[in-house]
């Protein structure tokens, strides 16, 4: 029994004799290890620190989406010079979303331009010749109808509701590959990409999304339609890590008011600015977000509510406004007459200030690429001249390389214009074959004409 006893004392300093030692030298001295890296010693390892319920299940959303987005194809007319029989070409494909169980579609605005028609073909393979019922180049956003019923179609969700960092599925047709859906997150709102000398306000989201995609949805995980996938920045011209698309609320108003008023009513606050961040070093201001309001455009709604030069607009009904594509994005998605809230600091203090939007009014002259809306007064005096109307945008690339935002149009065909009615008179009366003079007013005062035959 001695024996035996003598043998366990012996196995149990043995063992502590093992342990010690591997204290001593395996195990790395663990009082040093916060200096050496940017977790505290302290940091516990949690392995269930991501709950299971924050890894997101797209399955009932990718199955509700494949069904009501569709493959547009954009066919045109063609004819060969040694043959009076006519052909048909396949110009170009996109996507496009049933947002009705009777047959509307939304889609880009570049998917159908120029066609001569369209196919719209389902995820089932049926196939089906679609009527463009609206569109509004601005935007990018098109209106299409096929004689279906019973369809599987997506809701609109609310935009302003979504989160960055917020998980999105993309659904379309890149490639002509058919109802592909890729997943990403939702990486910036109120995206400014400065496309055609407008400020945009696009959801960004790294989602993959390629040429095809054009007009498919952006759906978050509840199978909500959030926005409408409309371009990527590449310089490959595939995808490399960022995708836009219009955001829910401005595509929805867009197809509401083609369906009620047969074009877009785009209400505007009238005034003119910069977001804070980009203000000269002159102009001093105590804050870095919103837009300061520059200039305020007499008799609009902006005049009427209150806003004065020199505010600065922090938010709209509750919605927070740190840079201009946010007031774009957020006006962009109202009507005229709306009404809305908006709070402006003002000599330090902040005032909430009722405004009731106007109508942006405009007219393409496509005869020679340029849209124009009515010159202010203030316009009129900057320029020195008694009438004209103001180019908003080029039509045409050319047009746009031109660079004549802000210039005034004072005669068409030498015949006086002071506001877009008079130019449509002008345009409704002349031979559509005859030379188009038009003069134009430059911002330094400077008069040039140009024809167009």
């Amino acid at each position: 029994m001695r024996k035996l006893f003598s043998l366990l004392l012996v196995s149990i300093m043995g063992g502590a004799l093992t342990l010690g030692s591997y204290l001593l030298f395996i195990e790395d001295e663990p009082v040093y290890v916060e200096d050496k890296g940017s977790i505290p010693a302290y940091t516990p390892v949690n392995f269930e620190a991501v709950p299971g319920s924050a890894i997101a299940d797209f399955t009932e959303a990718a199955d509700k989406s494949v069904h009501a987005v569709v493959h547009v194809k954009n066919i045109t007319e063609t004819r060969s010079p040694f043959s009076s029989r006519a052909g048909t070409a396949l110009q170009g494909t996109g996507s496009g979303v049933i947002i009705s169980p009777d047959g509307y579609i939304v889609t880009n605005n570049h998917v159908i331009q120029n066609a001569s028609k369209l196919q719209v073909t389902l995820n089932n393979n049926e196939n089906y010749m679609a009527q463009v019922i609206g569109s509004d180049p601005t935007t990018d956003i098109a209106l299409l109808k096929i004689e279906a019923e019973d369809l599987d179609y997506l809701p609109f969700g609310n935009s302003n509701n979504a989160r960055i960092g917020e998980w999105v599925l993309a659904v379309g047709n890149p490639f002509n590959l058919t109802s592909t859906v890729t997943a990403g997150i939702i990486s910036a709102k109120s995206r400014d990409l400065g496309m055609d000398s407008n400020v945009s306000s696009f959801i960004q989201t790294d989602a993959a999304i390629n040429p095809g995609n054009s007009g498919g949805a952006l759906v978050n995980v509840h199978g909500e339609l959030i926005g409408i996938n409309t371009a990527i920045t590449s310089q490959t011209g595939s995808y490399v890590g960022y995708a836009f698309a219009v955001p829910s609320n401005n595509a929805r108003k867009i197809v509401e008011d083609i369906l009620e008023f047969g074009d877009v009513q785009q209400g505007i606050l009238g005034i003119r600015g910069s977001q804070v961040s980009r203000l000269p070093a002159e102009i001093e201001v105590n804050t870095t977000e919103g837009v300061y309001v520059a200039e305020v455009e007499q008799g609009s709604g902006a005049d009427k509510g209150g806003i004065r030069e020199g505010d600065i607009i922090n938010q709209i009904d509750n919605v927070e406004i740190r840079k201009f594509s946010d007031l774009k994005g957020y006006i962009g998605s109202k009507r005229p007459n709306d009404v809305v809230q908006v709070k402006v600091l003002r000599d330090g203090e902040e005032k909430t200030l009722r405004v009731k939007l106007t109508k942006y009014e405009v007219y393409q002259i496509k005869a020679i690429g340029l849209e124009v809306t009515n010159a202010s007064s203030e316009d009129l005096a900057r320029n020195k001249v008694k009438n004209g109307v103001k180019i908003t945008r080029g039509l045409t690339p050319q047009m746009q390389s031109e660079r004549l935002t802000g210039t005034l149009i004072t005669a068409i065909d030498n015949i006086p214009v002071e506001d877009i009615d008079d130019v449509k008179e002008v345009m409704a009366r002349r031979n559509s074959s005859d030379p188009i003079s038009v003069t134009f007013v430059a911002p330094n005062g400077e008069k040039q004409k140009y024809v167009w035959r």
